[in-house]
C-alpha cells in the first residue's frame, strides 16, 4: 500500500530554503556588519544618524515588499491556476513599476532633501550635518535596491533561487569591502558608508539581470495597455500590502519611538534603539528566509486544495521560526554585553541604557517570529484583510499606544517593555481570531493557522519512486479504492499513462506525488514531479514510447504548469 511520504515537499522545501536563507543571511548579516563597521570605524554615535534615516529605508522596503512580494504571490497563484498570460502580466507590472518608482523616489528625495532631513531631525536638530552626509548619497541606492529585491522573488518562484542568492551576496560583499575602503582609507565618513551601499546594489542589479537572458525561464515580459497595467498594479498592491505594511507602520513607529527615547535618554536612547533594531537583522535572517520559502509553496498547494501539503510546510517552517527566535532571545537576555562589544559602545553614559534596552527588547523575539510568519502565511492564502489588520495592530497601533502609556508609568524603560507587551497582545488576538473562524465555519477551518483538512474518505494521497512497476501497481490500487465508481478504470488508466511517461522521459525521478480527489461530478488527479518539462497536452512525436494520446482521449480536461520547479498536472475525469 502506498502512502504519501512528503519526500517531494521535503526536497523542494530544502531546495528553496537554503538559497533563500542564505540570501536573507547575506542581506541581513551585511546590514548588521554594515552597522558594526560604522560603529568601529567612525564611532557608535554615528549609529544615531543612521537610525534617524531608518524611516526612509523602511518606507522603500514597504514599496518593494508590497509590489515585489505581492506580485510574486499572485504570479504563483496564476501558475497554480494554469493561467500563463496572467502570470506574465503580474511579473511584467511588478518589475517595471518598481524600476519606475525607485527612480522617482530618488528624484523626489533629491529635490526635497533639506525639508525631508529637517523633518527626520525634528527632535535632534544637532544631528542634521551627520544625517545629511548619509542621506544625500544613500537615496541613489533606491532604484537598484528595488530592482534586485523584487526580481529575487520571481527568480525563486521560477526555480532559480541560487541566482537571487548570488546577486544579493555579491551586492553585500562589495558593500562591505567598499565600506572599509571609503570609511577607513579615504576617510569619507557616513557618505562613504552610503556610497558603498550604492555600488554594492548596482553590482547586484547586474548579476540578477542574467535571469532576463536565461532561455529556460518561464516568466516573460509582455505588452500591456495602460488600463490593464494599473488594474494589475492595484491587485498586486492589495495582495502585497498586508506583509509590506509592516514596513509602513515601522516607518511611523520608529519615528515616534526615536522621539520618545530621545526625550527620556537623549542620544544614548537613540543609540540603544538603533542597536536593538540592528540585533533584529540576525533574527530576520531566519524569519525572512523561512517565510519567503514557505509563501510560494503554500500559495500553490492551498490553491490546489492540498491541505496536507500546506500543513506539512507550515509545521516545518514554524519549527525553524521558534527555534531560531528562542535561541537568540536567550542569548541576548543572558549576554547583552555581546552587542555592546560588537557595536563598540564605550561611553559610560550609554552602557546602562543599552544593556536594559537589549535585555528587554530581546524577550519579544519569539512573539515577533510568530506574528511575522503568520502575516506571510495569511498573505500566501490570500487572506489579505486579516494579514493587514494584524500588521496594523502589531506594527503601529499597539506599540505606539503601549509606548506612550507605559512611558508615563516607567519612563524610558516603559518604551522597551511596550515592545514585549505588543507581541503578547497580538498573539492573543490571532488566537481569538482563529477560534472565531473555527466556530463560524463549523470546524471547516481549524487550528491556530486556520487551515482546512482533506476529506480522508474522498482524497487519496500517494508517493512513488520513479519506477514503472510501482506506477502500474499504484494505478491498480487506485482502481481498487474507486471500486464501484463508473470512472474507476479510466482514472486508473490515466494515472498509469501519465506516470509511465514521466518515468520514461527522465533518467531518474526520486519522488512523484499523486493525489486523487473524488466528488459527485468528477474525479481530479493531481500529479507533481521534479523531472524535465513535460506537458501532456502537447504530444511529442520524438518520443517513441509516448502513448500520451491515450490520456488525452480519456481525460475531460488536462491542465499543466511548470511551477516551483515542478511539473504540475491536473487531470479531470467526469463521473
Amino acid at each position: 500500500m502506498y502512502e504519501r511520504n512528503y519526500e517531494l515537499l521535503r526536497s523542494k522545501f530544502k531546495e528553496f530554503f537554503f538559497p533563500t536563507l542564505l540570501t536573507s543571511m547575506a542581506g541581513n548579516i551585511c546590514l548588521f556588519a554594515d552597522g558594526l563597521l560604522v560603529s568601529f570605524l567612525i564611532g557608535a554615535d554615528s549609529l544615531s544618524a543612521i537610525q534617524i534615516i531608518t524611516p526612509l529605508i523602511t518606507f522603500i522596503n514597504l514599496v518593494y515588499w508590497m509590489i515585489g512580494l505581492g506580485g510574486s504571490v499572485l504570479c504563483s497563484v496564476s501558475k497554480a491556476e494554469f493561467d500563463e498570460e496572467r502570470c506574465n502580466s503580474y511579473f511584467t507590472v511588478s518589475i517595471i513599476s518598481l524600476i519606475v518608482i525607485g527612480i522617482l523616489f530618488t528624484i523626489i528625495c533629491s529635490i526635497f532633501a533639506p525639508d525631508i532631513i529637517r523633518l527626520l531631525c525634528t527632535t535632534k536638530p544637532e544631528l542634521y550635518p551627520m544625517v545629511a552626509q548619509f542621506y544625500n548619497v544613500i537615496i541613489f541606492e533606491m532604484p537598484f535596491l528595488c530592482y534586485v529585491m523584487s526580481l529575487s522573488y520571481f527568480t525563486r518562484l521560477d526555480g532559480f533561487p541560487k541566482l537571487a542568492f548570488r546577486a544579493i551576496i555579491i551586492a553585500n560583499v562589495i558593500n562591505i569591502m567598499c565600506d572599509v575602503i571609503f570609511m577607513s582609507a579615504f576617510n569619507m565618513g557616513l557618505a562613504g558608508a552610503a556610497l558603498a551601499s550604492v555600488i554594492g546594489y548596482c553590482s547586484g542589479s547586474i548579476v540578477i539581470s542574467h535571469y532576463i537572458f536565461k532561455p529556460d525561464r518561464t516568466l516573460k515580459f509582455i505588452r500591456l495597455k495602460v488600463k490593464p497595467f494599473f488594474s494589475y498594479l492595484k491587485n498586486i498592491s492589495t495582495s502585497g500590502f498586508s506583509s509590506a505594511s509592516t514596513q509602513l507602520y515601522e516607518t511611523i513607529r520608529i519615528f515616534i519611538i526615536n522621539a520618545l527615547v530621545g526625550y527620556y535618554f537623549g542620544k544614548a536612547g537613540i543609540v540603544a534603539y538603533g542597536i536593538c533594531l540592528n540585533s533584529l537583522f540576525i533574527l530576520f535572517m531566519f524569519l525572512i528566509g523561512t517565510s519567503q520559502t514557505m509563501s510560494p509553496i503554500v500559495s500553490v498547494y492551498f490553491k490546489e486544495e492540498d491541505y496536507s501539503g500546506v500543513d506539512y510546510i507550515v509545521k516545518r517552517s514554524l519549527k525553524i521560526i521558534l527555534a531560531s527566535s528562542l535561541i537568540l532571545s536567550l542569548l541576548f537576555v543572558i549576554w547583552p554585553q555581546s552587542l555592546l562589544m560588537l557595536f563598540s559602545v564605550k561611553n559610560p553614559a550609554d552602557i546602562p541604557v543599552v544593556l536594559d534596552a537589549v535585555r528587554i527588547f530581546s524577550i519579544s523575539y519569539v512573539g515577533t517570529g510568530i506574528v511575522f510568519f503568520y502575516t506571510f502565511y495569511s498573505q500566501a492564502l490570500e487572506k489579505n484583510k486579516i494579514a493587514t489588520l494584524i500588521s496594523l495592530l502589531e506594527g503601529l497601533i499597539i506599540p505606539v499606544i503601549a509606548a506612550l502609556a507605559l512611558s508615563q508609568i516607567w519612563g524610558g524603560v516603559g518604551v522597551w517593555i511596550s515592545v514585549v507587551i505588543t507581541e503578547i497582545i497580538t498573539i492573543a488576538f490571532i488566537f481569538a481570531y482563529s477560534k472565531y473562524i473555527n466556530r463560524k465555519t463549523d470546524g471547516e477551518f481549524s487550528g491556530f493557522f486556520i487551515n482546512k483538512h482533506n476529506d480522508d474518505k474522498n482524497v487519496f494521497e500517494y508517493t512513488i519512486e520513479g519506477d514503472i512497476p510501482q506506477a502500474v501497481d499504484l494505478s491498480s490500487n487506485v482502481q481498487d479504492y474507486l471500486a464501484g465508481n463508473k470512472s474507476a478504470t479510466l482514472v486508473s488508466l490515466a494515472i498509469e499513462e501519465m506516470l509511465v511517461n514521466i518515468i520514461n522521459i527522465n533518467e531518474s525521478v526520486d519522488a512523484i506525488d499523486v493525489i486523487v480527489r473524488k466528488n459527485e461530478e468528477y474525479i481530479l488527479i493531481s500529479i507533481k514531479d521534479t523531472g524535465v518539462d513535460f506537458n501532456p497536452v502537447v504530444e511529442n512525436d520524438n518520443l517513441k514510447f509516448d502513448n500520451i494520446s491515450v490520456l488525452n482521449k480519456i481525460a475531460d480536461k488536462i491542465d499543466y504548469s511548470r511551477v516551483l520547479g515542478l511539473n504540475s498536472t491536473v487531470i479531470t475525469i467526469k463521473n
